[in-house]
């Protein structure tokens, strides 16, 4: 079996040779062809065997290849699980936190939403929306600028100064969407949060709209996720940021962390 083609580099002037080829050689490996020789992989892949010898090395070095040295062969290694770990325990996540946010946005009637942080983004990978109305613009999907939601702040109040720092370092030379405030604006901001059981926020990135927002931790300890809900400002349920509704976000974000390991 052949891998799954990937784009020819010669049609796009951005692509790395040497990355694609790399693919393709972890592409090779399949149920039915598990081990393989250096000269199968070079057969696959469609270059001489001095080629393929310099990408094998590379991935075996990196622990994506096992090499077996009585067999001359190659087969996947443990760094090929790392690489899609980042995308399991999201996936993972998602669904240990499905039914609970069901559950909050049935005890509130606000709607639900999870996600992560990737880069200086917060990157939205659950939604519930409130049955009586669609509370928010924000879809599975989105991604919006860290500092302009209540999921993201809880990211920034999880880092440390130093943590930070570099944050808004490469903000900058992605375009400076945090860079506007200032350095000193943004420490102070995620010294507020730290520490919060839920921070909560109005009318920052869609007017008219509160949200609160909690932490999911893992069993480290850190923020691996975070959870908030939303409605309408002009909702006579807004008091709940401060009481009911507040509460069992919290709670909610409690039950989810504890299912990811989390012992606090």
């Amino acid at each position: 079996m052949t891998p799954n083609p990937l784009p020819d580099t010669g049609e796009d002037r951005y692509l790395v040779p040497g990355l694609v080829r790399g693919l393709k050689a972890l592409q090779c490996f399949t149920p039915e062809t598990p081990n393989l020789g250096l000269s199968e992989i070079a057969a696959k892949l469609g270059v001489t065997r001095s080629a393929a010898f310099r990408t094998v090395y590379t991935l075996s070095q990196m622990g994506c290849l096992l090499h077996d040295a009585r067999a001359n062969s190659y087969a996947l290694g443990p760094g090929v699980l790392r690489l899609g770990y980042g995308y399991l325990a999201t996936r993972e996540t998602v669904e240990l936190a499905q039914p609970e946010l069901e559950r909050l946005r049935d005890r509130t009637g606000w709607s639900a939403h999870m996600g992560v942080m990737d880069g200086t983004s917060v990157l939205y990978v659950l939604r519930v929306p409130a049955r009586n109305a669609d509370t928010s613009i924000v879809h599975v999907g989105s991604r919006l600028p860290v500092q302009t939601t209540t999921m993201g702040r809880v990211f920034l109040a999880d880092m440390t100064d130093a943590e930070l720092t570099d944050l808004f370092r490469r903000d900058r030379l992605q375009g400076g969407r945090l860079s506007a405030g200032g350095l000193d604006a943004w420490l102070a901001h995620a010294r507020q949060g730290r520490g919060a059981a839920a921070i909560v926020h109005a009318g920052d990135f869609e007017a008219g709209i509160a949200s609160a927002a909690a932490p999911l931790r893992d069993m480290t300890g850190r923020v691996a996720a975070a959870i908030n809900i939303t409605a309408p400002m002009t909702d006579g349920r807004i008091a709940g940021l401060d009481g009911g509704a507040r509460a069992e976000l919290v709670e909610s974000a409690r039950r989810i962390s504890v299912l990811l390991g989390w012992s606090g």
